[in-house]
């Protein structure tokens, strides 16, 4: 099992920056898939980012490929988000989620693929 908290939500004007955390505590960070969702207000839960256990892999929404970078360190066992160029269609409760995997270079895209999840936070992009 993996526990993964979420930090560095908050409000940012269009056109700023902000970097999401997430710490995950257990064992074996480095045999977990991770994965960034985002739910805005009557929305689906849907895929933002996801990296591979090694980080040699990512993947990406269309709509944030280009400004969102995620990235991961094992040693700290946290994986970020760095979010550039922000718009008010970001603005959403941002999730942390994680799989173990067998494989060091794939990921997943899917809410549906991974079973552990954080408790969300919040970020809101004033226009």
């Amino acid at each position: 099992q993996v526990q993964l908290v979420e930090s560095g939500g908050g409000l940012v004007q269009a056109g700023g920056s902000l970097r999401l955390s997430c710490a995950a505590s257990g064992r074996s960070f480095n045999t977990y898939v991770m994965g960034w969702f985002r739910q805005a207000p009557g929305k689906e839960r849907a895929f933002v980012a996801a990296i591979s256990r090694s980080g040699g892999n990512t993947g990406y929404a269309d709509s944030v490929k280009g400004r969102f970078a995620i990235s991961r360190d094992n040693v700290k066992n946290t994986v970020y988000l760095q979010m550039n160029s922000l718009n008010p269609e970001d603005t959403a409760v941002y999730y942390c989620a994680a799989r173990a995997s067998g494989y060091n270079n794939i990921y997943y895209g899917t809410k549906e693929d991974f079973p552990y999840w954080g408790q969300g936070t919040q970020v809101t992009v004033s226009s």
